[in-house]
């Protein structure tokens, strides 16, 4: 069973690894941040590392979010880094500062109508299904522009970037063309000049991947296992 002395340890290797990344990359430390995905991860484990530092914690899935966002009593910024499904756009736009996974535009509208209703502009980056992985959610990247056109007008919406989940594989290097294609969307994207669009985030790397997503332009990582320990079954 991992013990938070444990998740502490294993926050401040990672902190050095993903440092170590972006000086790989020439980029400075400061320019990836790390998310703690803490899905199944109770607060009691997740407050030791909260106070040891870690400034961003990513949830999945809405209730249990809302539970822990109630019960941590320490400021943290609270994004939201799973599938979300329009009905939920609301309570989506109360909880998160962040959301990474818009992939339509029904779902854009639905988070724009919530935002207006609290004088919010919310703040999401939009999932792009690089690998056209049918079991996972996502734009397709041929889709791309469109979408990103749709959400620019929608004035309670501001995307701050891309996010991209790439096909498993033991060998890191594997994934690396994905996450490259990514930062080449971005930079295509970029190049339109859109009012009010200035994609400042890649979000993309796990706890397997996250050195090699850094060197191809990671700005937020999403990790998980390497810093709670194993997920209970």
């Amino acid at each position: 069973m991992s013990t938070s002395n444990d998740s502490i340890q294993r926050y401040q290797q990672l902190l050095a690894a993903i440092a170590a990344a972006a000086r790989r990359a020439g980029r400075a430390p400061a320019s990836v941040r790390l998310v703690g995905a803490a899905k199944s991860v109770p607060v009691e484990r997740l407050r030791p590392v909260v106070a040891a530092g870690l400034a961003i914690v990513g949830e999945n899935y809405l209730q249990e979010a809302k539970a822990k966002i109630a019960a941590l009593d320490l400021p943290v910024s609270w994004h939201f880094i799973g599938h979300l499904q329009s009905n939920k756009a609301a309570a989506a736009v109360q909880l998160f500062d962040l959301i990474h996974s818009v992939d339509r535009l029904s779902l854009a509208q639905a988070l724009d109508r919530a935002a207006a209703r609290l004088a919010k502009v919310q703040d999401v980056l939009l999932e792009v299904n690089i690998a056209g992985e049918a079991s996972k959610s996502g734009v397709a990247p041929a889709a791309l522009e469109d979408l990103l056109r749709a959400c620019a007008a929608l004035p309670h919406l501001r995307v701050r970037g891309l996010m991209t989940m790439p096909p498993w594989s033991p060998d890191p290097e594997h994934v690396r063309p994905y996450f490259r294609q990514l930062r080449e969307a971005r930079e295509r994207l970029q190049a339109l000049n859109l009012p009010g669009v200035e994609l400042l985030e890649l979000s993309m790397g796990m706890s397997d991947d996250f050195a090699v997503a850094i060197e191809e332009g990671a700005t937020l990582v999403r990790i998980g296992t390497a810093l709670f320990g194993p997920r209970p079954h």
